[in-house]
């Protein structure tokens, strides 16, 4: 997107899905900064940590579930 990467995107809800593991420990400020030149586009974030996605994956469905839900809910 741009000049940056995400690790998921939906074009039609503008959501990216961002996993943060080992290797976002040493980047939170530049995170924090292309989060937030992305989202002067419209899009919007969803972050998990791997541990998640490995150990809670119906748990992090139930949140995406959630989100797209509340979103549509909205006129997405």
């Amino acid at each position: 997107m741009g000049n940056y990467i995400v690790d998921f995107y939906c074009g039609r809800l503008r959501l990216a899905i961002e996993i943060d593991g080992i290797s976002h420990e040493d980047k939170f400020k530049e995170d924090k900064i292309r989060q937030k030149e992305i989202e002067k586009q419209g899009v919007k974030f969803l972050r998990f940590y791997d541990s998640d996605i490995k150990n809670n994956m119906e748990g992090v469905i139930a949140v995406i579930r959630d989100w797209i839900e509340r979103e549509e809910k909205k006129g997405v």
